[in-house]
């Protein structure tokens, strides 16, 4: 196949719409369903990210992705029964490696992973289908399918799933090309290889990093070079726990992410684990009645006519005394920035999510008083010289 014709580009309006090589061979097939532009951008962006992850980890990697930016990436690591809980896994499903990294990816931000591209870099395994039944998503990318798995995933989304397999050994042209207003730009494509090496300059009294938390430094750095910038990622545990994508100011991007992973260490608290759902609630209602119940919004939720839509008794209120206290209880979380931090404000705003490992690329002219701020909270930060800016 040489080209390929889109739905549409990115907007309805913006047709015909295609793809295609100068002739060459496209390094993908569709199994299933009809590809549109943005589709298509999510699949390539995705699979770059977890084909980097799986080589940088030696590690399962998966993510989801929604209009060209990761809600969640992640590894595989086993899941604890809460993990389970909090990453909605149905009872008695077994879960693969990959079926673990995909989970757990999607768990990091569920109201923005739905309807999202899912990228694996393994097979796509019977598990992994067996839990995207249940989930609301728009396609996949993977390297191959099982049998089962595909006779399952071509079955979801009443048959229109979108199933795209990649050649995993595909490499691109050094040189990238876009079109902007009729005017084409080139460049060299951003082939900076994310190591622990980089990892090694570290300016901070506090110069050692475990090696759990390079892993998730890794899992942040990788997650920042596909994330439209400005962007910063938190991570702990082999995956992201909120990324802050696509905004101007850098302050922005640290407290979007932040007040992602405080949603998700808020979830793992016993009193949301518990949460009586009334049987056969939908997974996108349960994940509403959530984050509107660990809100400062969760009267609402509460009130008289409306707890009953989700729950077969009142629950009581998650006070702010309560959330404040199992807050205060995170802690070892590593933070990834695709761009020097201007100001020490992003460093006091990271520490209240229990951030203690940094790696950022450096290069201000108040790198001095960031390195002071991490010193006085007991933080290990590195700079590693590399900036991942992703347009």
């Amino acid at each position: 196949m040489t080209e390929y014709k889109l739905k549409y580009g990115c907007n309805p309006n913006q047709n015909p719409a295609r793809i295609h090589m100068d002739g060459k061979e496209l390094p993908f097939s569709v199994l299933n369903g009809s590809a549109g532009y943005i589709n298509l951008l999510d699949a390539f962006n995705s699979w770059q990210l977890v084909k980097e992850l799986k080589e940088a980890t030696g590690l399962a990697s998966a993510a989801s992705f929604k209009h060209v930016s990761p809600a969640g990436a992640a590894v595989a690591q086993p899941l604890t029964e809460t993990d389970r809980k909090v990453c909605m896994v149905p009872d008695g499903l077994e879960l693969s490696p990959i079926a673990q990294a995909y989970v757990r990816a999607r768990s990091t931000d569920r109201q923005s992973s739905f309807g999202d591209f899912v990228a694996l870099s393994d097979e796509c395994d019977e598990s992994v289908a067996q839990f995207l039944m249940k989930e609301v998503s728009d396609g996949i990318i993977a390297p191959s399918y099982s049998d089962k798995a595909l006779e399952l995933l071509k079955s979801k989304r009443r048959g229109n799933f979108l199933i795209i397999q990649i050649d995993p050994d595909y490499v691109p042209e050094e040189t990238e090309t876009k079109q902007v207003f009729g005017i084409k730009f080139e460049q060299k494509r951003n082939n900076a290889k994310i190591t622990t090496d980089l990892f090694n300059d570290m300016p901070t009294k506090i110069k050692e990093i475990p090696e759990i938390a390079k892993i998730d430094l890794l899992i942040s750095m990788i997650t920042l070079k596909y994330t439209q910038s400005n962007s910063v990622v938190y991570a702990q545990g082999g995956q992201t726990l909120g990324v802050g994508a696509g905004q101007q100011s850098r302050i922005l991007c640290t407290r979007m992410a932040g007040s992602k992973a405080d949603m998700l260490w808020l979830r793992r608290n016993e009193k949301v684990l518990n949460l009586p759902f009334i049987d056969g609630i939908r997974k996108c209602d349960a994940d509403n009645a959530i984050d509107l119940y660990i809100s400062d919004d969760y009267e609402e939720l509460l009130k008289d006519g409306v707890w009953q839509r989700y729950f077969t008794s009142k629950p009581e209120p998650f006070t702010a005394e309560e959330k404040a206290q199992w807050h205060s209880k995170m802690d070892n979380v590593a933070l990834g920035s695709d761009a020097f931090f201007p100001f020490e404000d992003n460093i006091e705003r990271a520490v209240k999510s229990g951030v203690k490992y940094i790696a950022q690329p450096g290069g201000s002219v108040r790198d001095e008083e960031v390195i002071k701020c991490c010193d006085e909270h007991g933080i290990a930060m590195a700079m590693t010289g590399i900036r991942l800016f992703h347009h």
